[in-house]
């Protein structure tokens, strides 16, 4: 069977020719050639499972962005992707829907009024920096403040700790911009790019210093998240804990190719190999920008990579789901960091989004 022209193709797949015509333009679904003469997109009858792929994860939701990541999986990988996306959207839905009750009771006057407003929300949080049980100097860094919450790993070596203060540094001259959560991402992509010049600018010689970043800038009650690296973040909602970000690790590329059981990553040798970080290769890095929704009762975690690889999810799930207040959970984090070892630098923000 021959190429199917766009038309023939969406017809197939149920798309339409322009879904099709972006997708292109944003690297999810390429044409198999392209007319020279007439410039019509031709597509192979092997690429139709890969379409239908994409509609159905848009027809649940997923953003664009997120399904680019998915595409490229594995199948047993991409079902835990989808899987973990459709428990977070399950959990958002549950928190909207309760806000929903609140609003109907407030119009309709069912013992709750209007001089009792649904509030507004803010951030509780505390941060801790430690140098570890190894270690002789301390490349990480974190910040937390009413709007900005962010957490950096400076790669080990000459200008690593300047680097991640830079990179977080860069983001503070955004935190008090006054702009509607539309334009968050915009904002914060902005910020991202400056804090890369930024470590770019550190070159000294033949050393080229590098950090990760992860942050949530927080406009009302959305939050846009930014990743570069294997610095991460949680989310603990209604008692369940989602990891919000995926690693740029060669070792997670072979998890995601199947080709590494995720059980082998912590004993891996080149486990903390970076795919994408600040400063790193010859062009601006790709971070993964997202928007997100606040809700009162949501517990937020930022850290680096010397606590996510040595404390287990368990463990890190019953410190989050603690009733403590932010200051004790990250002191109690810091205290299983070492509890196993502690080699490596740990930094950790824990915010709870509170009504004020």
């Amino acid at each position: 069977m021959g190429l199917l022209t766009i038309g023939a193709f969406a017809r197939a797949v149920r798309l339409t020719p322009k879904a099709l015509r972006l997708y292109d333009e944003l690297g999810l679904l390429r044409p198999a050639a392209v007319d020279a003469e007439s410039g019509y997109r031709l597509y192979a009858p092997e690429q139709v499972e890969q379409a239908r792929l994409i509609a159905a994860l848009r027809r649940i939701g997923m953003p664009l962005a997120e399904i680019r990541t998915v595409c490229g999986l594995r199948p047993a990988a991409a079902a835990g992707a989808v899987e973990a996306y459709w428990r977070r959207i399950s959990a958002d839905t549950a928190a909207r829907g309760r806000l929903a009750t609140r609003l109907v009771d407030v119009l309709t006057d069912r013992g709750t009024t209007m001089s009792d407003p649904i509030p507004a929300l803010g951030l509780r949080h505390a941060t801790r920096c430690d140098i570890g049980a190894i270690r002789d100097s301390n490349e990480d860094a974190a910040y937390a403040g009413e709007r900005l919450l962010a957490v950096a790993d400076g790669m080990r070596g000459p200008g690593g700790a300047a680097a991640s203060a830079a990179a977080i540094d860069a983001l503070r001259l955004v935190e008090s911009a006054d702009a509607p959560a539309g334009e968050l991402i915009t904002l914060l992509a902005g910020a991202v790019a400056d804090a890369d010049r930024a470590v770019r600018a550190m070159a000294v010689a033949d050393h080229q210093p590098v950090t990760t970043l992860t942050a949530l800038l927080r406009s009302g009650a959305q939050l846009a998240l930014v990743h570069v690296g294997d610095t991460r973040a949680y989310l603990l909602r209604a008692g369940e804990l989602f990891p919000l970000t995926r690693d740029h690790t060669y070792v997670q590329s072979l998890v995601d190719q199947g080709r590494l059981d995720p059980a082998e990553v912590p004993a891996h040798p080149q486990r903390s190999l970076l795919v994408r970080a600040l400063g790193a290769g010859g062009t601006q890095v790709e971070a993964d920008l997202a928007l997100r929704t606040a809700v009162e009762g949501d517990r937020y975690l930022l850290c680096s990579d010397g606590l996510s690889t040595v404390v287990n999810p368990g463990a890190l799930h019953a410190a989050l789901r603690a009733g403590d207040e932010p200051a004790r959970v990250v002191e109690r984090l810091v205290e299983l960091a070492h509890d196993g070892g502690a080699p490596d630098n740990i930094a950790c923000v824990v915010a709870d989004v509170v009504a004020v």
